[in-house]
């Protein structure tokens, strides 16, 4: 038990860590070379640091993977450490504080998930309907009781996570913006006005910015996909909107109604906005800002997307719709760095 308490010492509190500049130093004398150009050597290091940017998506990837692991034997850790102080096996401890603590599945519980919604039964008898209600049910339960559990060891035993999360640096842009400069969280968007997807983590985004109020900014970037036919017109509407201060309007009605992107309905748009048409239609028109969207997909594809919509939050991508989760868990984290300052940087207001 010594032993393992040592191991999880040293792997939760990070005790006897090299320095940066160590780690740094010895990876650089260590780093294989990947190329010769006359009497210059180029190193794995080096490449890795070039290629950085557009292997953020992998990068990403790995790095939850090695989190959901740690986080595993995070917990496997707690468990048997609270175990031994209470003189039981990790598996007795899980019985008591987890299985006997799960109310059982009545009967009213059941029909009452059944009745409010039957379509996920259809074709099974009540039975078997009932049979599945009390699994998922129970499943949840016992999720929760887990996890007050863990919450409960965990608020009193040190656990410092100090695996890095991977970011991108994302330069100034003058991108349309919402939240204030000084915000700790930065989260970039690049979106496409026609993508479905994109149009169902508005919802999600704007319950962001409420809960967390002044503590997070969303920085707006363009990437219409070349499928999306109507994507392009869409984002330049908007920055002609932007251009007589209703990007954010114009934003959330082209999202809003997607089947309504044809020049025509945006002109219409621009009008039931109370925009000055000549001036709005005249900008659409002229596709004044389309190298501005170029400019912007370039950006995003240097960075690694290759969907829509892919959010950087302080410069750790985030792709797909994703769940408020996804993202409370990131912003979380962020937040807890505070006093640092964000990766991310963002122009001004459009």
């Amino acid at each position: 038990m010594k032993k393992t308490a040592l191991l999880i010492i040293l792997v939760l509190l990070g005790s006897q860590v090299p320095s940066a500049a160590q780690s740094a130093k010895k990876r650089e004398d260590s780093s294989p070379p990947v190329a010769q150009i006359g009497d210059r050597t180029i190193t794995d290091d080096e490449l890795e640091r070039l290629a950085s940017n557009r292997l953020a998506k992998v990068k990403n990837e790995e790095y939850n993977i090695k989190r959901q692991v740690l986080e595993e034997y995070i917990t496997r850790a707690l468990i048997e450490t609270e175990a031994a102080a209470r003189g039981i096996t990790p598996e007795e401890l899980e019985k008591r504080e987890i299985e006997q603590k799960v109310m059982p599945v009545t009967e009213e519980q059941k029909r009452a998930v059944y009745e409010s919604n039957p379509q996920p039964y259809a074709g099974k008898s009540e039975a078997e309907a009932f049979a599945l209600i009390e699994a998922n049910l129970k499943r949840i339960r016992l999720a929760d009781a887990r996890r007050r559990l863990l919450a409960s060891i965990r608020s009193k035993t040190s656990v410092k996570v100090l695996l890095e999360a991977p970011r991108v640096e994302i330069a100034a842009v003058d991108g349309a913006t919402m939240g204030p400069k000084t915000a700790p969280v930065t989260i970039v968007e690049f979106s496409d006005f026609q993508c479905p997807y994109c149009a169902r983590a508005q919802p999600i985004l704007k319950d962001l910015m409420q809960r967390y109020d002044g503590k997070v900014r969303l920085v707006f970037r363009d990437f219409p996909l070349d499928m999306h036919a109507q994507a392009q017109k869409a984002a330049e509407a908007a920055r002609c909107a932007g251009d007589q201060g209703k990007f954010w309007e114009m934003h959330d009605r082209l999202f809003t109604d997607q089947r309504a992107l044809q020049v025509a309905d945006l002109k219409r748009s621009a009008s039931e906005l109370g925009l000055d048409t000549a001036k709005f239609n005249t900008c659409v028109d002229s596709g004044r800002y389309a190298a501005a969207l170029k400019a912007d997909m370039d950006a995003g594809a240097r960075l690694g997307v290759n969907a829509t919509p892919t959010f950087f939050v302080n410069g750790r991508m985030i792709t797909g719709a994703g769940s408020p989760q996804a993202f409370t868990e990131v912003i979380d984290q962020e937040l807890a760095r505070a006093g640092k300052m964000p990766t991310v940087t963002a122009g001004a207001s459009r």
